[in-house]
């Protein structure tokens, strides 16, 4: 019985290191009281809510793809590439429906510049500017300047958020993270934790959906006929 109960605390304090690093925080404090603030902040008006969005999925050619952390350009680069593919196939963006999600270490791509200079997002979810190589202090994704993305042999693409919500794309983040996140750091920090999180809600970019938790939105999703892609 030592054995096993050795190994599930090293098994414990493995988890917390690794999530205390993604979090940039030096605390690895207890995760109880995240995840119970975490359901708490899960209101039936919330779900319905998310419900009621998910309603919105158009088209014959329906995809999600998952981002459960940062993987270069790919979360961003896929959603334009299966739009213009199907293009290429005869369907226009009118026939298909899109849904990302930003869960668990994706989550910064949610919100707008402000929160990436506080919380050093770049940092502590080692995200790099491309031009600079170093921590971004901005959402690349959001808004970026013409010409900011090319791929070798396409040449320029728009695949910021914005530009491809204009093509109809769907973002949607989980609440779970944003409410496990914003309670470590309060605990490190010793702030409120409530607090954070409103203010992370606050500058959550236009048009995104939060949803009660990452895993909810992928079952969600292929509910409504979307199919899964693994996107980071």
């Amino acid at each position: 019985m030592k054995t096993n109960d050795q190994t599930g605390l090293n098994q414990r304090r493995t988890f917390l290191k690794q999530f205390a690093t993604s979090a940039a925080v030096l605390s690895t404090g207890m995760l109880s009281a995240p995840f119970s603030l975490a359901a708490e902040g899960m209101s039936a008006q919330d779900i319905s809510d998310a419900d009621e969005w998910f309603k919105q999925v158009k088209g014959k050619h329906r995809i999600v793809f998952d981002v459960t952390k940062p993987n270069s350009i790919l979360p961003f680069a896929w959603p334009r590439v299966f739009l213009l593919t199907n293009q290429k196939t005869g369907s226009s963006e009118s026939e298909c429906g899109v849904v990302v999600i930003l869960r668990h270490d994706a989550i910064p791509y949610a919100f707008g510049h402000q929160l990436w200079e506080k919380y050093k997002f770049g940092e502590s979810f080692k995200i790099n500017n491309d031009a600079t190589k170093a921590p971004a202090t901005q959402n690349p994704f959001w808004e970026p300047k013409a010409g900011t993305f090319k791929v070798p042999g396409v040449g320029e693409v728009q695949i910021g958020i914005n530009e491809l919500q204009s093509s109809g794309v769907m973002f949607c983040a989980c609440d779970v993270a944003i409410t496990v996140h914003t309670a470590v750091i309060a605990e490190a920090t010793k702030q409120d934790a409530a607090a954070i999180k409103q203010e992370w809600l606050a500058n959550l970019l236009p048009g995104v959906q939060v949803v009660p938790s990452g895993i909810w939105a992928v079952g969600r999703a292929q509910e409504h006929g979307c199919t899964y892609c693994f996107a980071g």
